[in-house]
């Protein structure tokens, strides 16, 4: 019998900016990064033969906290990437509820039903993932693998090794960032022994899960900013909220419930081969404190990095440095913050 350690990545900027990032190659959080922390010591007494993950970033990368102590080779399969989002890839969860409200809820609630313009089927998901593993598990015999995959591949995974249809699996619960599950493999049998367990994200107050909403409602409603270009409605709406900037400017209006409530500022002109650079980032006084300041970080993360960026910079005062840096960026020099938006490894 072959015990095998299904573990979803830890959390990613698509978590943290409530991007879809199927296969979108995203890069793991501050947050994420203490999440593999104490996976690492979940691990540490947990004898592991060899170590599997996804191709992607935010796997491999989860993945050294269970290869990297035990001197393990990493082995990476594609099968064991999350869903193709197709057309989805890289919009947030907002824009996505508001624009095809039906999807969605197929998305998340009867995937069965999930169709949209090059997505891919979430029977071709469960197959390619259960036919993976099942090769694992030929491969490792008696042993015990760890294998580090991404949520909704998981979800679909479990429920149906657990004999669910995918209709049925939308009533199962999404597992957290980090949380382990365990399989039994025999005779290419795979039997679910325990799912999602988070027990040492709690211990820590890490859960990614424990700090958001959406998946509390019945609908799994999105209720965030939606982004839109700066425009003359726009450019009208922030000067008549004190924020004077020209329409057409590069970057992106941030509005919520039709309420136009900040700005993200693209410096095009001031950027470098390596930095893109951010101008004014700003959230309407009755819109902070409700944690509506983080998302809007990831447009222009996603718009840099599109551009061949490897880092973000700004100007900001030392008494405002505190949000920045609590989302990555790093002093450089003076007033300027400077935040790595490309792949290598923050381990």
């Amino acid at each position: 019998m072959t015990k095998i350690f299904l573990v979803r990545h830890a959390e990613a900027e698509g978590n943290l900016y409530r991007i879809a990032h199927g296969h979108y190659d995203g890069l793991i959080t501050q947050h994420g990064y203490r999440q593999i922390a104490v996976l690492q010591k979940r691990f540490a007494d947990i004898p592991v033969d060899a170590v599997y993950s996804s191709d992607l970033f935010r796997a491999r990368t989860t993945a050294k906290a269970i290869y990297g102590p035990k001197g393990l080779p990493l082995q990476t399969r594609r099968a064991l990437r999350e869903v193709d989002m197709g057309s989805w890839e890289g919009r947030t969860w907002q824009e996505l509820t508001s624009r095809d409200p039906q999807q969605m809820f197929y998305f998340n609630r009867d995937l069965s039903a999930w169709k949209i313009e090059g997505g891919e089927p979430a029977a071709h998901v469960r197959d390619r993932m259960i036919a993976a593993l099942q090769t694992i598990a030929a491969e490792n015999e008696g042993k015990t693998v760890a294998v580090v995959s991404h949520g909704a591949a998981l979800r679909i995974t479990l429920g149906s090794l657990q004999g669910l249809s995918l209709q049925e699996i939308g009533q199962t619960p999404h597992g957290d960032n980090t949380a382990v599950s365990l399989l039994e493999a025999e005779g290419g049998a795979l039997r679910v022994v325990f799912r999602d367990d988070n027990s040492h994200l709690l211990a820590a107050d890490l859960s990614t899960l424990g700090k958001q909403k959406w998946w509390k409602d019945q609908k799994m409603f999105d209720n965030g900013e939606d982004y839109g270009p700066i425009d003359d409605a726009a450019a009208a709406a922030l000067s008549a909220q004190g924020i004077k900037v020209l329409p057409g400017t590069p970057g992106v209006a941030v509005s919520m419930d039709g309420k136009i409530m900040g700005l993200v500022e693209f410096l095009t002109a001031q950027e470098t081969e390596q930095a893109g650079w951010i101008g004014r980032y700003w959230i309407a006084p009755e819109f902070r404190g409700k944690h509506l300041g983080i998302p809007p970080l990831g447009q222009a993360v996603q718009f840099y990095r599109a551009r061949g960026r490897d880092h973000l910079r700004l100007r900001c005062p030392e008494e405002s440095r505190g949000f920045f840096e609590r989302y990555g960026f790093r002093v450089v020099e003076a007033d300027i913050l400077e935040k790595y938006i490309g792949y290598e490894e923050q381990l």
